[in-house]
């Protein structure tokens, strides 16, 4: 499928490459989109992934990886290895917003994850999603494309949404491609890049590669053999398919035994619909809507395992790493019904994609190495906290890389996590989060977070409460006010402030108006 899209990565000429013999491990990065805590077999769904919860049964998984709850944040936090407003991405790509935290696209003066690992030796690519480009510089390169900032070659679309049939804008490298053939289908075309990369790959040299999933974000596109094999799953409705994550997710030791099941009436109003309250109109849409979503998730999956398997085949299997994680939560943005199935996606967590409450900050992470005698806790659980900031350091750690010297700012924020999947104490450390205003901090046991600027603090004791149900910050004012002293020293040192929660038409309208140059550029 998608063969003539991929003719001319085929016949791209390699930039020449210097032959070295190295025992650095391959890296395989694998970034999924708008998919909740939950929604993976090896984390308690029902969706049927079983090559990635083969690498998870290899591997490692984490139960407290964190996100910064939104697309374009988290990925700049990924690619470069801190907080998202330091480097420019406070907000989204959509607007540039001429504030040094909030430009819409990485700033030039730090390096990318790319330009990081070729600056060791690593053939660098990458298939997927980008979005951390200013949404006015789609048009010509500015300098921000995957290719000019560290990455050999490139497929993919520059943008965070849109269809899966005809994903604008779509590169090659720095080739615009404007037909797709009849049957394309983003997430397919996605895997046969990466596939082709692979193929093609010297491997006198490590191969890092970047696999930047668009599914299952919105909209709800897949084809409808992949979701007639899901509708019957989510006939029971969200009431009993919750239940059974949860259950599932205490069973593989991801919750606590002693916890029970939340309801997140507040996220609702007040009171939570049950799914007998639901029209068997309702019903029958939210159905054929989670089965959609679900057959996204599955046709990624099935990506993943394409893969791994021309991984084998090329003989580098055994010596590849595999990350997986999610950018963000599942997300709230499709309407009553789509809450309903993003309420299930974040089982057991509270809230959704944009907001920095465990619902959508909590991701899945799993470390796999193809070498199964690396996998010193094959099949485990990791409960020590993580952050995206922390995979830049993880991959230099693989690959034995020092920060280059070319770049300043050396004092990255994040820790390597592969003492942590050897069962060692990563060092502890205070994290922190904002996006349009919603705040938080965890600080050992503790967060402090809000929903937005205009409401008051609630403070969770996590160690007894992940779930954030229960405020304790009339009990504790004056934790409160130590927590709140750390998360504005941290805001006043990254580019945080002042703090924007316009709705999102009106801040997009304010700043394009206050500052016509929307092409990324000084």
């Amino acid at each position: 499928m998608n063969k003539i899209l991929f003719s001319s990565l085929l016949l791209a000429a390699s930039q020449p490459m210097t032959a070295q013999e190295t025992s650095a491990p391959n890296i395989v990065l694998i970034l999924c989109d708008d998919m909740g805590f939950s929604d993976l077999g090896c984390y308690g769904s029902e969706i049927q992934t079983p090559n990635i919860d083969r690498l998870a049964s290899e591997g490692v998984r984490f139960s407290q990886f964190k996100n910064t709850g939104r697309s374009c944040p988290s990925r700049a936090s990924l690619l470069t290895g801190r907080y998202q407003h330091e480097v420019g991405m406070g907000w989204m790509a959509e607007v540039d917003e001429h504030r040094p935290g909030y430009r819409g696209q990485i700033d030039k003066a730090y390096p990318t994850i790319a330009e990081v690992m070729k600056a060791g030796g690593y053939r660098t690519y990458m298939s997927g999603k980008w979005h951390v480009t200013a949404t006015g510089g789609y048009d010509a390169p500015n300098g921000s494309y995957p290719v000019q900032r560290g990455f050999e070659r490139y497929y993919g679309c520059l943008h965070g949404g849109g269809s899966y049939y005809k994903p604008e804008p779509l590169y090659n490298d720095l080739q615009r491609i404007t037909e797709v053939p009849d049957d394309y289908y983003y997430t397919q075309a996605i895997t046969d890049s990466a596939v082709i990369f692979i193929d093609r790959h010297d491997t006198s040299q490590p191969m890092f590669l970047y696999l930047a999933h668009y599914a299952p974000h919105l909209p709800l596109q897949a084809p409808e053999k992949y979701v007639k094999k899901c509708m019957d799953r989510y006939k029971p409705g969200y009431d009993v398919l919750r239940r059974q994550r949860f259950e599932k997710q205490k069973r593989l030791g991801l919750i606590p035994q002693e916890m029970e099941l939340p309801q997140h009436d507040r996220e609702f109003g007040g009171k939570r619909p049950a799914w007998e309250d639901l029209t068997p109109e309702q019903q029958q849409q939210w159905t054929k809507d989670m089965a959609t979503y679900a057959a996204m998730i599955e046709i990624m999956d099935e990506g993943i395992g394409k893969v791994v398997e021309t991984l084998r085949i090329k003989g580098m299997y055994e010596n590849t790493v595999f990350l997986f994680l999610s950018d963000n939560g599942a997300t709230d943005e499709g309407g009553y019904l789509g809450q309903l199935m993003a309420d299930l996606s974040n089982t057991p967590y509270r809230s959704y994609k944009k907001w920095v409450f465990q619902g959508g900050t909590s991701t899945p992470f799993i470390l796999t190495y193809g070498d199964a005698s690396k996998n010193k806790m094959k099949g485990e659980i990791c409960r020590q906290p993580a952050h995206l900031i922390d995979i830049l350091p993880t991959c230099m750690d693989l690959g034995h890389i020092s920060y280059p010297d070319q770049f300043g700012h050396k004092d990255l924020p994040g820790r390597s996590l592969l003492p942590a999947t050897e069962g060692t104490a990563v060092e502890p450390r205070t994290l922190y989060f904002e996006h349009q205003s919603s705040c938080a901090i965890i600080d050992g046991t503790w967060k402090l977070v809000k929903a937005d600027r205009n409401v008051q603090w609630e403070l969770i004791d996590l160690s007894t409460d992940p779930f954030e149900t229960h405020d304790l910050s009339s009990q504790y004012p004056d934790k409160v006010e130590e927590l709140e002293t750390k998360w504005i020293e941290w805001a006043n040192t990254h580019k945080v402030f002042p703090l924007e929660n316009k709705p999102w038409t009106e801040r997009l309208n304010f700043y394009k108006q206050k500052n016509p140059n929307q092409k990324g550029e000084d």
